[in-house]
Parts: structure tokens; C-alpha cells; sequence
């Protein structure tokens, strides 16, 4: 008699296991926490990874100010839910500090500021393996990124210098000033996400569900109307159908047209879609390849 591991489950298995070795490896652990689909995905598997017993991490959500209100509220409910330690690293302290000069006008946004409150949190809390959701298919940057990616004390990543990982095995050893970027969900992809899920019936924010929201158009995708967003000139507000396929700040996190309001019919859209969830709802990643690897270098991925 055989027996198959569906790919889902051999997915959720190695997410399993990079866990349970980075606890095992690794000084001091935490997860990075946006509120998005991917880490709600993220802290469900760590969620498994330690039950019965409760995270041995932190959870740690950078906070640009202008997020979501809905992501904040789901943010809140389920720490609280599971019991988690929260940390919130705020991108208006940051500002405050004069550690980094906040964008003005109508394409200003706060998403690249998140880089240096990050690496403040992580200095300040002495945190050697940093859990992330980020996936190899969001991006073509993302293509060279091991599971285990190594960041030097100024947060800056190197290809050329990250260990082999063979056979599944990992080097854990963090040299002082260093961490590492862990990925988790490196080899997913967001069909996998999404599959897993409507699988397991993870509890998501409700802008990721079609709901009726006064958006506008901007160089063809559509953003939510904010207080912390300006327009343009002849740049008007209309109400639309919509979701949104990920979470970042609001100036810069594109909703698409959808009538999606179920996850069998998220499932059934993304499917059927072939532009990539960065390339069709974020305009701060329209980037070329050299200016995104840049972005690596300075430690914001």
C-alpha cells in the first residue's frame, strides 16, 4: 500500500521543521508579524510547530502608522488569542528620532521606512533569527534568497557569501553583530497560501474578502481612500467592489476589482490569475532587478 503526502503537507512539514530548528539553533527568535496573509500563515504553522506548548518567541509587527485599520484590529485579536508577547516597533518613532526623513507629497509613503525601525527593533531586543513571510515567487530579487538568509550588523544581505543548504540542512550559527533572516515559506507560493489557508480555515483580515470600499485610480491600480494618502488633480474618489491581495502601508497597497467573497473563491481567482500579487497591487515594488537588489543590500527585506 503507498501512501502520498499531499504537497501541502509537505510544505507545512518543512515550514515545521525550520522552526523547530531555528529554536533549537538560535539564541533569540521572534516573527515578524504584518497582519498579512503570509504571516498569519506563518505564526498558525509556529502555532503547530510548539503546540501544546505556547510561541518560545516573540511576535513583532513593524507599524508604519498608516496601516489598515481592519489589519491592526485582526493584528490585536489574535495575539491576544494565542497568548503571544506583541511587540510593536513604531516607524513614527523613527521619525520622531530623526532617524529617517518622512516622504512628502502624493506618492509618499512610509513602507521603505520600515528598514531602519526594524533594525533598531531587532539591535533592541538582541534578536539573532527573525522569522519572515516572505516567499520566493513575489519577486524576481527574491529568486537567490536561502531560508536562512544571513544579514551582517548593518542589516545588509550578500548572496555571494550565504551558507549551502543541503540536503535540508541548515547552519544556524549567528557571529556576534549578525542575525538571520528566516523563510519559512520560502519554496510556497501565494496559490499555496491560499490553499492552505481555506485548507486549515485560517482566520484572515477582512480586506482580503471583495467588500465595498471608495477607492481611486492611479497609473492603473487601485487605492483605498486615506487620510494618509493625498491625490492628485483630477484624481477622484468612486466606490468598487474590491480586495486586497497583500498587506503593506496604505500609500502604496493597491486593492484589485473582485466579487471574491469566500476563500473557494479567492482560491478559484488567484488560480486563474498570471500577474504576480507585488507585480498587480504594490507600487513601491515597480522597480527595476537592480534597484530592488539595492533595497536587499539595505536590509529591508
Amino acid at each position: 500500500m503507498s501512501y502520498e503526502v499531499s504537497h501541502l503537507r509537505a510544505l507545512e512539514s518543512e515550514a515545521i521543521h525550520i522552526m523547530r530548528e531555528v529554536a533549537a539553533e538560535v539564541e533569540r527568535g521572534v516573527l515578524l508579524f504584518s497582519g498579512g496573509k503570509d504571516s498569519a500563515v506563518l505564526l498558525h504553522l509556529a502555532r503547530k510547530a510548539f503546540h501544546p506548548a505556547g510561541l518560545p518567541f516573540p511576535v513583532m509587527h513593524v507599524d508604519t502608522g498608516h496601516n489598515f485599520p481592519e489589519v491592526i484590529e485582526y493584528r490585536d485579536r489574535m495575539v491576544e488569542e494565542i497568548g503571544a508577547k506583541l511587540i510593536v516597533a513604531h516607524v513614527q518613532d523613527s521619525i520622531d528620532q530623526g532617524r529617517v526623513t518622512e516622504e512628502r507629497g502624493p506618492r509618499a509613503s512610509r513602507n521603505r521606512l520600515q528598514s531602519v525601525t526594524l533594525l533598531d527593533a531587532i539591535e533592541k531586543g538582541g534578536f539573532r533569527g527573525v522569522f519572515g513571510g516572505a516567499r520566493r515567487d513575489e519577486e524576481r530579487a527574491r529568486a537567490k534568497e536561502r531560508i536562512f538568509s544571513f544579514r551582517d550588523d548593518f542589516g545588509q544581505w550578500d548572496p555571494k557569501v550565504q551558507r549551502p543548504e543541503l540536503w535540508n540542512i541548515y547552519n544556524g550559527f549567528v557571529k556576534p553583530g549578525e542575525h538571520v533572516r528566516v523563510f519559512p515559506l520560502s519554496n510556497w507560493t501565494e496559490l499555496d497560501v491560499w490553499q492552505y489557508v481555506n485548507e486549515e480555515k485560517i482566520v484572515l483580515p477582512s480586506i482580503y474578502f471583495a467588500h465595498r470600499r471608495d477607492v481611486f485610480k492611479r497609473d492603473g491600480m487601485l487605492y483605498a481612500v486615506s487620510d494618509f494618502v493625498e491625490l492628485f488633480p483630477g484624481e477622484t474618489p468612486f466606490e468598487e467592489s474590491v480586495r486586497f491581495r497583500t498587506v503593506g502601508d496604505m500609500s502604496c497597497t493597491g486593492a484589485v476589482a473582485s466579487t471574491a467573497e469566500t476563500l473557494d473563491a479567492v482560491v478559484a481567482e488567484i488560480a486563474a490569475t498570471r500577474v504576480t500579487e507585488r507585480g498587480e497591487t504594490r507600487a513601491d515594488d515597480r522597480f527595476s532587478e537592480a534597484a530592488m537588489e539595492d533595497r536587499k543590500k539595505e536590509g529591508y527585506f
